[in-house]
C-alpha cells in the first residue's frame, strides 16, 4: 500500500507550486513559523525555492537549517479533510547550482524573472529527510526514505538528449500519453522537461506533468517507462 502512496504523492508534489514553509523562528525562541511559498522541483523531488534576504523565513534558515514543507490539494467540494496532503522534512540551504536552479525555476514560475534584478533573492533547496502522506482518511504512512533524499540521476547528463530524442522521434507516444493520463488531445505537444518521477510537457501553453509507475534513478529505468508508456498508450495516439 506504501507504494501506491508514494507514487501518489510522487504525483502531488510534480503537479503542485505552492504549499506552506515552516521554519524555526530566530526570533521567538524556536517557535515554528509557517509562510506561504512557491517552489518547484529539481530532478530528483528535492524542493528549489526562490527567496529574499529580507524574509523572515531566510532570517530563521539561516540560523537553522530545519524546515518543513506542507503541499496540499484541496477537495473543491464534500469534506476537505478528506483532501490529499504531504508534509516534507529536510534541511534547507543555498542551493550550490544557482544558474541551474534559475533555469529550472523560470520554466515552471516564469513570473519569477522579476525577481531575477533584485540582488537579495536566492536559491535554496529543501533536501529530504522525511516524508508524511496523507491521501484521505486512514489513507496515512511515512513513506520510505529511500527515493526522497538526495539523489543524482544517472541520465541526468543525458537529459537534453533524452528531450531532443523524445520530441523528433517519439512525440507520438508523448502525445498518446497526455491524452491517456490527462484526457488532453494536442498533437503539437512537447517534452520539456524531466524528473525520476515522469516528465513535463509544453501543451496548450501550459506545463503538464506525466507520471511513470516507478521512480527512475538510472538511464534503463528511464528508457523502459517511456517504453512502456509507448505500448501501453498506443490506443490513444491522435
Amino acid at each position: 500500500m506504501k507504494d501506491v502512496y508514494e507514487l501518489h504523492a510522487a504525483k502531488l508534489l510534480r503537479e503542485a507550486n505552492e504549499g506552506v514553509l515552516s521554519t524555526i523562528s530566530k526570533k521567538f525562541d524556536g517557535y515554528p513559523f509557517g509562510s506561504f511559498t512557491t517552489f518547484t522541483t529539481d530532478r530528483d523531488r528535492s524542493i528549489i525555492i526562490y527567496a529574499s534576504d529580507l524574509a523572515q523565513h531566510t532570517k530563521n534558515l539561516k540560523n537553522d537549517s530545519k524546515a518543513s514543507l506542507t503541499i496540499y490539494n484541496l477537495n473543491k467540494k464534500g469534506d476537505q479533510q478528506d483532501s490529499q496532503r504531504l508534509t516534507l522534512l529536510g534541511d534547507l540551504k543555498l542551493a550550490d547550482n544557482q544558474d541551474d536552479c534559475k533555469k529550472r525555476f523560470s520554466l515552471f514560475l516564469p513570473h519569477s524573472v522579476n525577481y531575477h534584478k533584485m540582488h537579495d533573492f536566492s536559491f535554496y533547496k529543501l533536501e529530504i529527510n522525511q516524508a508524511r502522506w496523507i491521501g484521505g482518511f486512514g489513507q496515512i504512512a511515512w513513506l520510505k526514505t529511500a527515493n526522497w533524499i538526495k539523489h543524482s540521476p544517472k541520465w541526468l547528463e543525458r537529459e537534453d538528449s533524452i528531450i531532443d530524442h523524445m520530441n523528433e522521434d517519439h512525440s507520438n507516444s508523448i502525445v498518446s500519453t497526455l491524452n491517456a493520463q490527462l484526457d488532453i488531445k494536442d498533437p503539437e505537444a512537447k517534452m520539456v522537461a524531466l524528473n525520476i518521477d515522469g516528465y513535463y510537457v509544453l501543451t496548450k501553453g501550459e506545463i503538464k506533468f506525466l507520471t511513470f509507475t516507478t521512480c527512475c534513478l538510472n538511464m534503463k529505468q528511464y528508457k523502459d517507462e517511456l517504453v512502456r508508456q509507448a505500448h501501453e498508450y498506443r490506443e490513444y495516439e491522435l
